[in-house]
């Protein structure tokens, strides 16, 4: 039985309407129910009836399980989304208070590792799709859910719709991203796949967007047949894009826009990686007379 044919509980179903109505995307509602889901399982009663310190022991008990920060931040996200809209109990969740992450340092491809890569692939749409996130800094779900109108050749740039925090941008597009887009549009045309009004990048059904868990999966894929010895992910792509901006003196705030960032602190962690800019860096021991 699919979770469409399951009976959907009057709570559940009113905590999907709220989450409807804030807009929120499929991926963030599917996480919130699935802490319900932990917190109901755990609980053994309704959760609009749990107090603040049933929340605390459920949170510990996560914890005990083994349960990482992040799978502990996502869970405490959809528990205060529910407390404070679907149950309208903010002081439950008033004290509940997401633990803080130590940024990583993403993952950066070298030009040359980036070529590997689209040279390795052999399916054009996934080529096309890599060559996106890669020349203009896009998220994988921006790029599934783009669309051929969204190419705006006269213009040279990529028309970006609702994309994090459902905000349009402008992306730039290219002279060799458009010509990489064109043999895509040729082939997926000539296939019967590609449409006037329809998906850039459609799935095996047409009327639907290629997944981000299938486009996902074959940039692992092709990484490995292109021997490349780093954790290759799409989003590795847009770090990539990013830090070679960076290499190339464009300005942090031009490729905050670029990339749809609220906020400037969130790109400059690309400056820890722009290995090109750390060898221009002259060191001060390097103007002393050392002993001999």
């Amino acid at each position: 039985m699919s979770q469409s044919q399951q009976a959907v509980s009057p709570l559940r179903q009113r905590m999907i309407e709220d989450m409807n109505v804030r807009k929120l995307t499929p991926k963030t509602q599917d996480a919130y129910i699935r802490a319900m889901k932990s917190l109901a399982r755990f609980l053994g009663f309704p959760p609009d009836q749990a107090s603040s310190e049933d929340l605390r022991d459920f949170l510990v008990d996560l914890s005990i399980q083994g349960a990482s920060i992040s799978t502990i931040n996502a869970t405490i996200s959809g528990v205060r989304f529910f407390f404070r809209y679907t149950a309208d109990k903010p002081d439950v969740v008033r004290k509940l208070k997401r633990k803080t992450l130590s940024p990583k340092m993403p993952v950066i491809l070298t030009p040359e590792e980036v070529s590997r890569l689209l040279q390795a692939t052999q399916n054009m749409k996934y080529r096309a799709a890599f060559a996106v996130a890669y020349g203009a800094g896009l998220r994988i779900n921006e790029v599934c859910h783009l669309k051929v109108s969204d190419i705006d050749s006269k213009r040279m740039v990529i028309h970006v719709e609702q994309g994090k925090g459902h905000k349009d941008r402008n992306a730039m597009l290219s002279g060799n991203l458009l010509a990489v887009l064109r043999d895509w549009w040729r082939i997926g045309r000539a296939k019967g796949k590609l449409f006037p009004s329809g998906w850039l990048f459609p799935g095996l059904n047409p009327v639907n967007p290629l997944s981000t868990r299938q486009l996902a999966r074959a940039c692992k894929e092709v990484a490995k047949a292109a021997k490349l010895d780093k954790n290759v992910t799409m989003h590795c792509l847009r770090h990539s894009y990013a830090t070679h901006l960076l290499e190339q003196k464009v300005d942090l705030r031009v490729i905050q826009v670029l990339l749809g960032h609220s906020k400037i602190e969130t790109t400059t962690r690309y400056t820890q990686v722009a290995t090109n800019l750390l060898k221009e860096a002259k060191s001060p021991l390097d103007s002393l007379t050392l002993p001999t």
